[in-house]
């Protein structure tokens, strides 16, 4: 048999189509409600199952709920939702890998009252199938067929996996605290290395605690720490690639108030969920061109088209905005904290080998009008364009952004005008669709080349390789160079090249 078929693996990233779909929340409270300051939220995805045609998952969405009672306290409500959803799609099948995210894009309070608060959620669910697909080649073992060969990198899915650990962080404050009335914290990712079965990742937990003094004082202090988490994967090595998301687990954050000499110690304990994903480039030798030298011959060539993991970006810049609250709003007299920010990306790309990242950021600031004496909050919407230089060069690459909003802070002025600053943190990981070719099938023919002579001179023109020529006379290539030894490939100018044909019987 001339013909061996053989084949390799390739990975294939494909994008389920985005959706948006609605959940209601019934929140438990306690006491009669009498106005609602903050909400707080973000949705994580925990479960999901691959059916035929159709993905199923399961999720939470954590909520943070600053309201005033009817006897004029602020009270917390922290609350976890669970809901339930899918994703159809014909091509999907059993056994496929598909990773589910899901953001809360937009809430509305439906009602409150002295038991329940009833939200309604409009989420955005998105998808990725992530499969292994074998692409069909073939080997040659003939000495009459001439084979031109390359080496070809070609990515594949190594695995994934998870991994959920808790970081702790301290904060010492100088005064008493009556109580924590908000602990808010989120995670960015800044680099993820591979090595031998394992990936390491390195981050960033950052949080805000909100806090109320005995002398009746709202506080916020911010908190800051550095991780390095090693998550097991088998199969990946230091020439591994891998992506990595991480989210916390902000219906299990714990806060303890240590009293000290002088003040209190606020010790946190955030527990971090951390997903990775990794892939692999992989050198694979393909026949890129053949020929017979005693028959005619067809050939099949199947096109593929796979992805490729690229470099990870990570950096980070200030946002700003302002808000006037005009006549339909009463003054602030004084500012008492921002209870909760939330945050939208709402489209990425590169532009002249910048990355620039659009979204909005919302906080609400809640403040005290002397006039009424009454509290009041009001939603900041910061719209917002950042960039920064990328090394990526692939042209229309699929772009994954997380960003992590900290350090927000709002002043008033003249009691009607709002100022917003805050720090964004971006980390931004790509990958590229490639298409290539490879000789897939031969036949031969069974057609006998005869040669009418036994030698012959070939006017070759100028830039021709040693194989264009062979396999247009249909001689081995080393056969030819060994006959032309004063012939220099490519041919820098138009030459005279002999063949000298043996002959068969």
């Amino acid at each position: 048999m001339s013909f061996e078929k053989n084949t390799f693996k390739v990975v294939k990233k494909r994008r389920l189509q985005k959706s948006e779909f609605s959940v209601e929340c019934n929140i438990p409270v306690e006491g009669e409600i009498n106005k609602i300051f903050s909400v707080c939220h973000s949705a994580e995805v925990e479960n999901v199952e691959v059916a035929l045609g159709v993905v199923n998952y399961t999720g939470n969405i954590d909520f943070c709920i600053l309201y005033e009672s009817a006897d004029g306290e602020i009270v917390t409500s922290n609350y976890t939702c669970p809901f339930s959803s899918k994703i159809e799609d014909q091509n999907l099948a059993v056994g496929d890998k598909v990773q589910i995210s899901c953001e809360v894009v937009d809430y509305s309070i439906e009602s409150a009252t002295n038991s329940n608060i009833k939200i309604n959620c409009r989420l955005v669910q998105k998808g990725v199938v992530i499969t292994n697909k074998d692409i069909s080649t073939i080997d040659v073992n003939d000495d009459n067929i001439c084979a031109k060969k390359e080496e070809i990198f070609v990515s594949i899915f190594v695995g994934d996996a998870s991994s959920v650990f808790s970081v702790d962080s301290e904060v010492s404050i100088k005064e008493p605290v009556r109580k924590i009335m908000l602990c808010d914290a989120s995670v960015s990712v800044k680099n993820v290395e591979c090595g031998n079965n394992f990936v390491a990742v390195s981050g960033e937990v950052v949080g805000r605690l909100l806090y109320l003094t005995e002398n009746d004082r709202y506080e916020t202090s911010y908190l800051s720490e550095n991780f390095k988490e090693e998550v097991e994967l088998e199969g990946v090595t230091r020439d591994s690639v891998a992506e990595a998301v991480a989210f916390v687990k902000r219906s299990q954050v714990k806060c303890e108030v240590e009293e000290q000499e002088r003040g209190v110690l606020i010790k946190t304990n955030i527990p971090v969920c951390l997903k990775v994903c990794a892939f692999e480039e992989k050198p694979c030798s393909v026949i890129k061109d053949l020929y017979s030298c005693r028959e005619g011959m067809e050939v099949s060539t199947e096109s593929f088209d796979m992805t490729k993991e690229l470099q990870c970006d990570y950096f980070e810049t200030k946002i700003d905005g302002n808000l006037n609250l005009g006549e339909e709003h009463p003054r602030v007299d004084k500012l008492l904290f921002v209870a909760g920010t939330n945050l939208t990306i709402s489209n990425s790309y590169i532009q002249n080998g910048e990355l620039f990242v659009e979204g909005v950021a919302k906080a609400n600031v809640v403040y005290l009008n002397d006039e009424e004496n009454s509290l009041h909050s009001v939603t900041m919407e910061v719209p917002f364009v950042v960039s920064d230089k990328t090394s990526v060069s692939c042209e229309n690459p699929e772009i994954n952004i997380c960003a992590v909003l900290n350090d927000v802070d709002v002043i008033a002025k003249k009691g009607r005008d709002l100022f917003f600053d805050g720090k964004l943190r971006i980390f931004a990981s790509y990958d590229c669709d490639e298409i290539c070719a490879v000789i897939s099938d031969a036949n031969l023919s069974g057609d006998v080349i005869e040669r009418d002579c036994s030698i012959e001179l070939i006017y070759a023109k100028s830039g021709m390789e040693a194989w264009d020529i062979a396999k247009q006379f249909k001689v081995r290539e080393d056969v030819l160079m060994l006959q032309n030894p004063d012939v220099a490939f490519p041919l820098a100018e138009d030459t005279n090249v002999i063949v000298y044909y043996q002959k068969t019987n």
